[in-house]
Formats: structure tokens, sequence, C-alpha cells
């Protein structure tokens, strides 16, 4: 069942903000919501959520504001390019020079030390979390797009080194000989990001026939396994 407006009181996303360029000019561009990637909320935005609001800007000859920290008084650039791309939102923008928080940006998106855009927006058509599947955002009103300090919320740092310690520790039993159960297999799947359906394929199929083979040794599962969750543990921690 879809909700229409099932929030009007504007909400706010963090995502790491993949910066592409960070130039002496002050122009910046990257991604600044990727679709399709469950989230610490267990929310995922839908291809397509951003754009029926950009083409009313574009109508109305305007862009969602650039703002630092989302503080409305400490507006630092403009954005002049915004898409929804199936990707993701793709956005180009101009921090401003002379303006102190824009400066300061500048440096530090061009040492990495902050990578993190958070949007502003408003729910206009969203899909409840249902059977264990992430809540959908079907269609979103961006309202403005804000540098921040940290990459992410706070929320996705902590389940981000959760997820790695869960990692180890499957790894760790595997070396010593002891395979977790096929559904704690699931879990760290899904935990990773993986979607349901293919973490359930993944685990009882894949991982289960490795667990159970005979035609190889427990050293050569253990060695696939563990090679399996070194690529799954770069893939988690890919900025």
């Amino acid at each position: 069942m879809k909700l229409k407006n099932a929030a009007a009181a504007p909400r706010i996303k963090d995502f790491s903000f993949k910066v592409k360029a960070a130039g002496d000019t002050g122009a910046i561009e990257g991604y600044a919501s990727v679709f399709g990637v469950r989230d610490s909320y267990n929310e995922v935005v839908l291809p397509g959520a951003f754009a029926d609001s950009l083409a009313r800007h574009t109508r109305e000859g305007t862009y969602p504001l650039m703002l630092w920290q989302h503080n409305p008084d400490e507006p630092i650039g403009v954005w002049n390019e915004m898409s929804d791309d199936g990707k993701g939102l793709f956005a180009k923008g101009q921090l401003l020079q002379g303006v102190r928080r824009a400066d300061e940006a500048l440096i530090m998106l061009k040492a990495g030390a902050i990578q993190g855009m958070s949007i502003g927006y408003r729910e206009v058509d969203v899909e409840p979390a249902t059977n264990g599947d992430p809540r959908k955002l079907i269609k979103l009103d961006l309202l403005e797009a804000s540098i921040v300090s940290f990459p992410a919320n706070r929320r996705a740092r902590v389940d981000s080194v959760k997820s790695e310690g869960r990692l180890s520790e499957f790894a760790r039993r595997l070396r010593d000989g002891e395979p977790p159960p096929v559904k704690e297999f699931e879990d760290v799947l899904r935990e990773a990001g993986i979607p349901k359906a293919m973490a359930v394929q993944i685990a009882s199929v894949g991982y289960a026939k490795a667990v159970r083979s005979e035609s190889e040794s427990g050293e050569a599962i253990k060695s696939a396994l563990s090679d399996a969750l070194a690529s799954l543990r770069s893939i988690t921690t890919k900025p």
C-alpha cells in the first residue's frame, strides 16, 4: 500500500557525497544520493524519486538550496545542475568564494576531511516496510542539499562498525572449522545491504553447498568462503 503525503514535515537524509571534483574555483560535483541502497533507517530511495521535484524547480527557474549543516542562515553556494539519472541524484554546484563557511568547506572537501552531503526533503509518496523489506521512498520533494561534517549519519557509522565486526567473527569461525549456520550467513549478507532474495539464494545455495560438500577438503571450503567474505568486506567498506 502506498501512502501519499505520508509526512508533510521536512526530513533529512545523509549520504556519502562521492565528490568527483573539488577544484580551486569551488566547483564541486558528485552523487548526493544513490538509489536502491538500504540505509540505517531501513529506508531505500527508488529511481525517479526526485524527478518531479527537479522538473518543478526547472519550470520555476530554481534549484534546491546549498547550505552548510542544514543551517538556513548559512548558504554556502549554489547548485546549478541536478539530475535524477537512474543511478542516483547527481549534483553539480559552486561554492561561493569569500563566504567563510564556503571557503572552509572547499578546503576540507579537497583534503578529504569531509565527504558528506545531507538532503532536506518532504515525503510525497512512500511505501511502508513489509516482510522485512525496507520502507520505499517513491517520490520526494527536494528542498535543500547541505554539505555536512559526517559522510553519513552516526547510526550508519555504528552499523558499519557492527557489520565489520560480524564479518570478522564469521571469518574466524570458518578458519577454526566451525562454519556458522546458513541463516547466520544470510543475516550477515542482509546487514551488508544485499537484497533479501539475493541473500537467501547465496546463503541457501552457494554457502550451504560449500559447507555440505564432501568433494573438497575442509581447508578448501574455508579458504573459498574466507575469500568470499573478504570480497564482501571490500564492498561494504568502500566510501
